[in-house]
C-alpha cells in the first residue's frame, strides 16, 4: 500500500489544511482527503504543488509499505 505522509509534513511545518489549500490552489476537501489518507488516486499536478510548497521530494510525501498476506487476498477477491 502507499502511505501518504502529508499529515507529518504539515505537522512539522505547523501548517493548517486551509493554509496549504491557499498556497497550492488545491481544493480544501482534496487536502483533507490526502491528510486523512482517504483518497484512491492523486493527480501528478497535486503532488507537484505539495512538493513545491514543502520543498520536498516525492519520497517525503509518499511511502510504499508492503501489504500483508491477508490484505493481498482481500484485494484479489
Amino acid at each position: 500500500m502507499i502511505k501518504i505522509k502529508l499529515c507529518e509534513l504539515m505537522g512539522r511545518e505547523k501548517m493548517t489544511r486551509k493554509k496549504l489549500s491557499e498556497l497550492t490552489g488545491i481544493r480544501p476537501n482534496t487536502i483533507g482527503d490526502l491528510y486523512r489518507e482517504d483518497i484512491k488516486k492523486i493527480d501528478l499536478h497535486i503532488l507537484d504543488k505539495i512538493c513545491e510548497v514543502f520543498e520536498c521530494e516525492i519520497a517525503d510525501l509518499l511511502e510504499y509499505v508492503p501489504n500483508t498476506t491477508k490484505e493481498n487476498e482481500e484485494d484479489v477477491l
